[in-house]
Formats: structure tokens, C-alpha cells, sequence
């Protein structure tokens, strides 16, 4: 980061100031206006949408051009070449792994998927019908009483372990809701299998058959978990810094990042894509629908087409459309649902309206079809993207404690409320 430029800001009754002007690598220029509190003024920014709140070498997100970078590295290559524990490795340490220090990495990972069997009783608590995603964030605060020996957050190795045992633990804590909500036996973990082979396994094995996975399946599973692993300063990211700039015990940071990405504004857009998809019913009733998308003046929207971010084309869809189709030729379409998701695709792309505004289909409309052919109950879904998202979440958290500038985040306000007032008793008021 560097600070050549400057910027002179003249407010009333006041000298001018010189605010500087720092360049990253890679986006636009920031202003530098921490020597505003000085003079009583702070800035105003609902939503923090002009605001960078941190330095970060981790993840670059360019929404005009549909780029993704993880430490450099394009989503789409990543996504090619690579696999889910790999970048894993990339997000936490800032290079790719080689082999011996991948192998030392599976085995730390491996050394921790057990969960405590307290967890069990822990689970037993919740109604059989509760949100997964709220199990899954009470279990990961649990993990801060069951590691509850005094957390030095300055020590690099303590700080390690707790990544290592968060990343191995939540594919065991998220299969665990999902059986619990059907009333099967947990499975444990097999350590022979790769993270997402285990993952699947914990989901789908009972005792009575345990079937491998199928490859096809596994691939596309581990792509939505590589896709979902970061992307930059969203609510869940900022929640997690937030938490932890007080210096917080680690899992209950990330159980902060759980509870904000369980937003349907944040973390449901895909369970929302399935919802839709029940809504239309049947591939004749597209036209209509298409029709109400297209009305301004009316209420009903197209989940999963588009995006907040991305300009243009989702990278990270375009991936995922390969590894759709892929899943639903492997399966043979085997439901109703996915004849509608391809047909609104088909439209979507050659529609001039869609075009004209860019509303391409986005990663959670892929995703959330996928999952859906995976037999994953759509409640499930933002767990899976809690899991994948674990380790973004980490490796922020750690870039944040390690920073020589860290303090705790305060934000502050624009205050429109009253002025000092006094205090009337009862009986005058």
C-alpha cells in the first residue's frame, strides 16, 4: 500500500486538511480520513458501501469485469486445477501448498474431525424441526466452552490450531444437523476419505449401507465448497472482524459469521432459487413468470439471476453451470424442477431484456439446483455455504489479529435524536 497522492479537504470554519491517498494493488484509490476524528468530524456511510474498513491481502473481487482472485489466483483456475483443501491452504498461509506441506495439512486436519460427545447431548436440546442453521450455530459456540483454556490470541500457533480444528470440524458439526433432523445415527468421520468425500459420507451413510461417493457428485459438492470459500468484506466476513476485534474466543467468532450469514438477504439466495422454482411448477407457467419479472410493478422476482457484486457474469457461476449439468446428466434430471431451472436458464441468456440488464444466472442458481439434485434438503443449504465460507472467515480472522494496527472496530454514528433534556417526575409529566 502506498500513500504518493493527496487530497486537500476544506470544511467551514476550519483550515484545510490533507487527507492522503492510498493505492493498493489491485482497485480503486482509498481515502485516507482517520485524521478526521481528530477534528470532530466523522463520516457518514449507511452500509459501509464506500468504506474500507481494513487492509487485506486475501481475496480481490473486481464486480465491473467478473473477476475473483484468492491471494492472486483466478476462481476460475483455481477451480480447474485445484480443490477445496488446497485453496484451504492458499486463503490461510497465502500460497499454494506443496506436496509434503499438503499431506501435513490433511493430517492436521484429519487429527481434529472428531467433535466432542458432549456435542451429542449439546444437539438433543433443539426440536427435531429447528433451523439447521441455527444448530449449526449454537454447536459452534459450543466449541468455545469445550476449548475454553485460556485463548492467546497473539499466539500464532494457539491461532493455528483453532483454524485447523474449526475447518475440520464443521463438514462432522453440519452432517450432525442434518441427521438429527431426519433421526439417523451420526456418522463418524472416516479419515481415509478426503474432505469432501468424508463430507458426503457423514451426510449420507446409515449403518446398514454405506455407499462411496460418486465422483461426479463429490466433484460438484467440492466446487460449491471451493467457490463459497471467500469473497472479500461481505456481512458475515465484517461480523467475524467485528467479533474479533474485541478479541473474542475464535469460535464464537465464527458463529458470528453463521448468524449473519443466515440472512436471506446474505447466505439464502439459493434455498430461495428452489422456492422459486416450486412457485412456477411447471415449465408451461414460465412465460407468466417471465412476464411478472419483467413487470416493475410487480412483487414477484427472479431468485438467483444476477448479483449485487458482479457486473457482469458471475466467475464463479460459470463454473458452477459446467458442474450443473454435469450433475443432472450424471442423475438423469430427476426431478421436475431442474426441466424448469434449464429452461429459465435458456431464456435467461438469450432473452434481450435479461441481456440488456445483465441478469445472467448467478452461483446460487446453479448451486442451489445442484444441492437440490444432491438430495440436500433446501434448509440445508446455507449450512454448506457456513462450511465452505469457515475458512474465509479464518483466514481474515487471523489476517486481522496479526496486523500491527489491530484494535477493537468502533464505528460511530450521525446522532438524530433528542438533545439533553430534564427530567420531569411522574406526577408533573
Amino acid at each position: 500500500m502506498a500513500s504518493d497522492d493527496s487530497a486537500k479537504l476544506t470544511l467551514p470554519n476550519q483550515e484545510p486538511m490533507t487527507l492522503g491517498i492510498f493505492k493498493g494493488t489491485l482497485g480503486p484509490n482509498v481515502l485516507d480520513i482517520r485524521s478526521l476524528s481528530s477534528a470532530g468530524i466523522f463520516t457518514y456511510d449507511p452500509g459501509f458501501r464506500s468504506t474500507a474498513a481494513c487492509q487485506s491481502k486475501i481475496t480481490f473481487i473486481d464486480g465491473q469485469n467478473g473477476q475473483l482472485l484468492y491471494r492472486g489466483y483466478a476462481i476460475e483456475t483455481l477451480a480447474e486445477h485445484s480443490d477445496f483443501i488446497e485453496i484451504s491452504y492458499l486463503l490461510l498461509y497465502g500460497e499454494l501448498p506443496t506436496l509434503s506441506q499438503r499431506t501435513q495439512f490433511v493430517d492436521n486436519i484429519n487429527t481434529h474431525t472428531l467433535v466432542h460427545e458432549q456435542i451429542t447431548q449439546f444437539l438433543q436440546g433443539y426440536k427435531r424441526d429447528a433451523h439447521p442453521m441455527a444448530m449449526l450455530g449454537g454447536l459452534v459456540n459450543t466449541l468455545a466452552a469445550l476449548y475454553h483454556e485460556p485463548f492467546d490470541i497473539h499466539d500464532a500457533k494457539e491461532r493455528d490450531l483453532a483454524a485447523i480444528r474449526l475447518i475440520a470440524k464443521l463438514p462432522t458439526l453440519t452432517a450432525m444437523c442434518y441427521k438429527y433432523r431426519l433421526g439417523q445415527p451420526f456418522n463418524h468421520p472416516q479419515n481415509h476419505l478426503n474432505y469432501t468425500q468424508n463430507f458426503l459420507h457423514m451426510l449420507f451413510s446409515v449403518p446398514s449401507q454405506s455407499t462411496p461417493p460418486n465422483p461426479v457428485l463429490v466433484d460438484a459438492m467440492d466446487k460449491i465448497l471451493l467457490l463459497h470459500a471467500d469473497h472479500e468484506q461481505n456481512a458475515s466476513t465484517s461480523a467475524v472482524r467485528l467479533t474479533g476485534s474485541s478479541g473474542a474466543n475464535p469460535f464464537a467468532c465464527i458463529a458470528a459469521g453463521i448468524a449473519t450469514l443466515w440472512g436471506p438477504a446474505h447466505g439464502g439466495a439459493n434455498e430461495a432459487v428452489i422456492e422459486m422454482l416450486e412457485e412456477i411448477g411447471d415449465e408451461k407457467n414460465i412465460p407468466t413468470f417471465i412476464e411478472k419479472a419483467k413487470d416493475k410493478n410487480d412483487p414477484f422476482r427472479l431468485m438467483g439471476f444476477g448479483h449485487r457484486v458482479y457486473k457482469n457474469f458471475d466467475p464463479r457461476a460459470k463454473v458452477m453451470r459446467e458442474s450443473c449439468h454435469q450433475v443432472l446428466a450424471e442423475l438423469g434430471h430427476p426431478h421436475p424442477l431442474f426441466n424448469i431451472a434449464l429452461r429459465l436458464e435458456e431464456i435467461a441468456l438469450k432473452d434481450p431484456y435479461f441481456i440488456e440488464k445483465k441478469l445472467y444466472p448467478n452461483i446460487d442458481f446453479y448451486s442451489g439446483i445442484i444441492l437440490k439434485a444432491l438430495g440436500i434438503p433446501s434448509k440445508m443449504f446455507t449450512t454448506i455455504f457456513a462450511l465452505a465460507r469457515t475458512v474465509g472467515w479464518v483466514a481474515h480472522w487471523q489476517e486481522m489479529v496479526s496486523a500491527p494496527d489491530f484494535s477493537i472496530s468502533r464505528p460511530r454514528q450521525l446522532y438524530c435524536g433528542q438533545t439533553k433534556r430534564d427530567y420531569i417526575a411522574p406526577k408533573d409529566r
